[in-house]
């Protein structure tokens, strides 16, 4: 037996991880369908590698926040189960790789200590909420959103809305106007305001990447901070009931809105109000507001000798806070990789001489918080040793860029090579643009954008390109996206595509021209001045594939020749249910929803006894061959075809029995009667189902 089963103190975590145990081992021995248990580990956190038999391990760690226990308890989680190193994502979580999938329980057991999880990191779930790195220390914010987005991440943990959505939702937290969270880019997104000395935010709804950008619309100017837990509630439940669920590529968010229109989708989330799981939630922010702590050990006093690089590094790397006498430390980290041997003197640094508090970033970066400015000589010195003073934090010079072909399934060319390559040509050729944060450049290995390419300022995006019967990896172009502040946001042209070892020049042309040609304008200024056209004139050059040399057909980081292998991505958790594992699901479902009416918790059976209902329906739909592509289409399909032919009787339609759960407050007495006529239904369809299986014999 695990030890885990008596090292977890919270009983809820426990039966969590114990489930994902039973679950692998129904997958060892043929029980659940892959594709099915693929989704289960999505939603706690594994995900499928490129390499074969290993898994990727996402760490949720809310708006990047994390103390030094818990950063020592990556290390050791890491340095146990995986290879030591860290990557941290452009949604503020730690990824480790090459883990075996049945340690997975083991390993997630051993970051619950330190308060940890794995729960909702991948899959068809509310992925790990952001918020600006810079939150609670920014001189701009009109109030701290950190102890908003931990309130909507603690009430979305294990909530029954959350766990099979038809997508995945992504949700962020700006501190500021300047929206440096990037809500137009998202599916909610706040920005903190005050309005006649209350407490709000203005809210964004529907945004997204991918390879069909969309601009977020506006749900609300102003909506008072008690209500952004029932405001996302209703999303998601509305969500989660109309959003497509067959065509993976038409299921995010942005699709559904449009289909409907923004003004039917809110009215559909008003009318869900009264089944809300609260109709108003005060959050308690007293956690946030106390006083800076004194650091456990006085820092000695540093003489620095190289005062030129000393005073360099401050300029590039160091940021006031609001708080007087204060500072924060930024750390760029190449490509988001750092490893376990530096990451424990980093978490022994912070908890001494700092206030035991550091945030990592959406740009794959380290913020340490809290820093007395008298002390800054003495952290330079450390992090000297650490080499973390590189320069450039949060600039030009700092690239973003996903995995790519390094371990993502979907990576079509390398984006953490052409990221590194392009790295060294500005430090080398560009250094004054450790400082520019008016150019952002982000890389990404495929057209997902996780490497966020389409909303940068200059964007890269890896391709395929055919030169006879060779096949060279390619970059695609892309120019004039960026942040416009306060929810508006703008996405890149698709200007031209070059082959990938041309990736360094293209920068060099691109930036040679901006400084001979922009004349102090911004770079999109510039861009918009100058036109598409005249970039693809500026680069065609570039684009020329009859003169490709040998090394054309070898991609940044790779020994070997380029070879276009694209695997199955497991981003959008793709699920093609079976009817025996629907029905095993639906049956959980209806047993979960008791435990949680036996713990009191109204809402939540009302709403696992729902998902069993569905579940239930869509199974019988599916061994009649019948085709479902969202939740409201199951409940009328189910009708029409058994309830109107009289093949199934209920008291009522189907349609009746199951939308009862937002014509009624969630209630003891409601929820203990939608639960037993769930009981009931599943009877009936078992017995259907029985009697059909007999007769095909």
């Amino acid at each position: 037996m695990q030890s885990f089963r008596t090292e977890i103190e919270d009983p809820i975590v426990q039966k969590d991880i114990i489930d994902l145990e039973r679950k692998i081992a129904l997958f060892r021995d043929g029980k659940i369908d892959d594709e099915r248990f693929r989704s289960l580990r999505l939603a706690r956190g594994v995900y499928g590698q490129r390499q074969e038999g290993v898994q990727m391990i996402r760490i949720k760690l809310p708006f990047g926040k994390v103390s030094s226990e818990q950063l020592h308890r990556i290390c050791i989680v890491s340095d146990e189960y995986s290879t030591g190193r860290l990557h941290i994502t452009t949604r503020q979580d730690i990824q480790i790789h090459y883990v075996s999938l049945d340690r997975t329980p083991q390993l997630w057991a051993e970051l619950e200590k330190d308060d940890v999880t794995l729960r909702e990191a991948c899959g068809n779930t509310v992925r790990n909420i952001t918020a600006s790195e810079n939150a609670g220390i920014d001189p701009d914010e009109p109030f701290d959103v950190s102890p908003y987005a931990y309130a909507l991440f603690q009430f979305l943990l294990r909530n029954p809305v959350n766990q099979e959505m038809g997508r995945k939702v992504k949700i962020s937290f700006s501190s500021s106007d300047k929206d440096t969270a990037l809500s137009y880019l998202h599916d909610l997104g706040f920005i903190p305001k005050i309005v006649n000395g209350e407490r709000g935010f203005k809210v964004m709804l529907g945004g997204g990447l991918g390879s069909q950008p969309h601009h977020a619309e506006l749900l609300s100017e102003f909506i008072p901070v008690n209500q952004i837990i029932p405001t996302t509630e209703g999303v998601l439940r509305i969500f989660d009931r109309y959003g497509e669920r067959a065509k993976r590529l038409k299921a995010r968010m942005k699709f559904l809105i449009k289909d409907l229109g923004r003004d039917e989708f809110l009215q559909l989330v008003d009318e869900e109000k009264k089944a809300l799981s609260y109709q108003s939630v005060e959050i308690d922010t007293t956690a946030f507001d106390c006083p800076i702590p004194e650091p456990l050990v006085a820092a000695p006093k540093v003489e620095i000798e190289d005062s030129v690089a000393f005073n360099a590094w401050k300029k590039s790397n160091v940021i006031q806070q609001k708080q007087v006498g204060y500072v924060a430390i930024g750390i760029k980290v190449s490509l988001g990789d750092f490893y376990t041997d530096k990451a424990r003197l980093l978490a022994d640094l912070i908890k001494n001489y700092g206030a035991n508090e550091l945030r990592f970033s959406l740009r794959q970066n380290i913020l340490i918080r809290h820093i007395k400015e008298e002390n800054l000589p003495f952290f330079y010195q450390e992090l000297s040793k650490l080499d973390f003073v590189t320069l450039g934090y949060d600039s030009t010079a700092d690239i973003t860029a996903c995995p790519g072909t390094d371990t993502c399934n979907l990576g079509i060319a390398s984006s953490t090579g052409i990221a590194t390559e392009l790295e060294r040509v500005l430090a080398t050729e560009y250094p004054q643009y450790s400082n520019n944060q008016g150019i952002t450049i982000k890389i990404s290995g495929c057209m997902n954008a996780c490497g966020q390419h389409n909303m940068a300022e200059i964007g890269f995006q890896g391709m395929s390109i055919n030169s006879g019967k060779l096949v060279a990896p390619a970059l695609q172009v892309l120019l004039g996206g960026g942040n416009l502040g306060n929810g508006e946001g703008r996405f890149s042209d698709k200007v031209i595509k070059i082959p990938s070892r041309r990736g360094p020049d293209a920068l060099r042309f691109l930036l040679n021209d901006f400084e001979a040609n922009a004349n102090g304008q911004s770079f999109l200024n510039y861009y918009d001045a100058k036109g598409e056209k005249y970039f693809f004139d500026l680069l065609t050059p570039l684009a020329d594939i009859t003169n490709l040399t040998e090394a054309d057909f070898v991609d940044w980081g790779n020994a070997d020749n380029y070879v276009k292998a694209i695997g199955v991505g497991e981003c959008a958790g793709v699920v093609i249910d079976l009817v025996a594992t629907l029905i095993y699901e639906a049956k959980d479902k209806l047993t979960f929803a008791q435990e949680a009416f036996d713990d009191k918790k109204w809402a939540d059976a009302i709403y696992l006894a729902y998902a069993g209902y569905v579940n239930g329906a869509k199974a019988l739909l599916l061994a009649e061959n019948q085709k479902t592509n969202h939740h409201a289409g199951i409940i009328d399909l189910f009708d029409a075809v058994f309830i109107e032919s009289n093949k199934i009787e209920l008291d009522s339609t189907f349609r009746e029995l199951v939308c009862q759960i937002n014509q009624n407050e969630p209630s003891e007495e409601f929820a203990q009667k939608y639960i037993q006529e769930g009981a009931a239904f599943f009877e009936k369809i078992e017995i259907y189902r029985a009697k059909d299986l007999a007769n095909e014999e």
